[in-house]
This record gives structure tokens, C-alpha cells and sequence, in this order.
């Protein structure tokens, strides 16, 4: 099965959250957030240019920058 991130969903489509790439600050600051293993996400929208994207994790809805939204990696939702 290919990898898929955040950042290849489609608006409305959801995912489940299969790992976080990287081992900094800013990776744990994601998990604080609600993206952990086994959670489902949903891609709202993308900005017009592509960048940012706006996500729903654990009944929230956040903006992340393209590049974060690739450290993310989902198991695409039918």
C-alpha cells in the first residue's frame, strides 16, 4: 500500500492517522494537537493557492502549512 499524508487528501475526505515523520519539537507540539496514531482526520479545504489546509482532528478544525500537513501520514477513509 503506498504512503499517503495529510497533504494527498481531497477536501472531505477523512484518514486515519498511521504515523508522524520527524522527532522534534515540533512533532510533539502535532501529537499535543490531537494527531496521534488512530485518529481520524478530515481534510476541509484548501486555501486557493494550496497552502494552507484546513483539517478537523478530535472535533476541532485547524489550519496547517502544506509542508507540516506531509509530516503526517493517513490511511485514507472510504
Amino acid at each position: 500500500m503506498p504512503a499517503f499524508t495529510l497533504a494527498d487528501l481531497a477536501p472531505g475526505q477523512r484518514g486515519t492517522v498511521t504515523r508522524l515523520l520527524g522527532e522534534n519539537t515540533f512533532t510533539q507540539r502535532l501529537m499535543q494537537l490531537g494527531f496521534v496514531e488512530d485518529t481520524q482526520v478530515q481534510l476541509i479545504r484548501r486555501a486557493p493557492t494550496g497552502d494552507p489546509l484546513e483539517v478537523e482532528v478530535m472535533g476541532y478544525a485547524l489550519s496547517l502549512r502544506l509542508a507540516d500537513a506531509q509530516l503526517i501520514h493517513v490511511s485514507p477513509l472510504a
